[in-house]
């Protein structure tokens, strides 16, 4: 048994183990929900991981982003989370993607290769991209809905998209998903009520945005875990 993961073999089994190794899996978005994820999936085991994100640590991530140190800030964020993942197994095979998903870059990427994805961007047209590529390829994905503004870590469930409510994102994700035909959709939402936030116009304004959400350490984290958790299962357990 492998010292570094019998806390998991132990739940999870032999098999479920050999499984999660065999694995590739693909995490789009390292921020505040990703960077999570893609932590809880390096410890549990996986195999291989494709992490994609365009963008760099900078100092407002540090309230909430895993990924983001003053040792780390200025650095592409998916090379931050390459090194982490593989100081904590330098056995995984990591592929550090500086893309930022939309319609125009997917063209880069081959889902068939990957036997779980997981959405941890903000942009709808990102996110519907990412589903229909994986409803394309048949490959499972799970992604993650509106964590901004909200203080409730607790409130956070799985869902299909067809099931979710409250969550503005999710609504018109659903609304959208079905024109393209797709009308399941795993999800991690919440029907926590959004706050609304105060202040952030300067930072707005330089990021050419009306507005941008407030964002705690706990909610983006949490669902970052859930995201993780649910993939580990999925592939662990069948």
């Amino acid at each position: 048994m492998d010292e570094q993961f019998i806390r998991t073999e132990m739940l999870l089994g032999k098999e479920g183990l050999e499984r999660l190794k065999r694995a590739h899996v693909a995490v789009f978005g390292l921020g505040g929900v990703g960077g999570y994820a893609a932590e809880a999936l390096a410890r549990s085991g996986i195999g291989k991981l494709d992490l994609v994100d365009h963008d760099t640590l900078s100092l407002s991530n540090l309230n909430r982003q895993l990924l983001a140190l003053h040792s780390t800030l200025g650095m592409y964020k998916a090379e931050a989370a390459k090194a982490r993942v593989l100081d904590i197994n330098p056995d995984c095979v990591v592929n550090a993607r500086r893309v930022f998903y939309t319609p125009e870059t997917a063209a880069q990427f081959d889902f068939s290769q990957y036997d779980y994805v997981v959405d941890a961007i903000d942009t709808v047209t990102g996110k519907l991209a990412l589903a229909e590529a994986a409803a394309a390829a048949g490959i499972p994905i799970i992604s993650c809905m509106g964590t901004g503004n909200k203080l409730r870590a607790d409130a956070l469930e799985v869902a299909d998209i067809s099931k979710t409510s409250m969550c503005p994102l999710a609504r018109v994700m659903r609304k959208e998903l079905g024109k393209r035909g797709i009308r399941h959709l795993k999800v991690v939402y919440s029907r926590e009520e959004a706050m609304t936030p105060t202040g952030g116009e300067a930072e707005a304004a330089a990021l050419g945005k009306r507005q941008i959400p407030g964002s705690l350490a706990f909610v983006p984290g949490a669902a970052g875990l859930i995201l993780a958790g649910e993939v580990v299962k999925d592939i662990a357990l069948g």
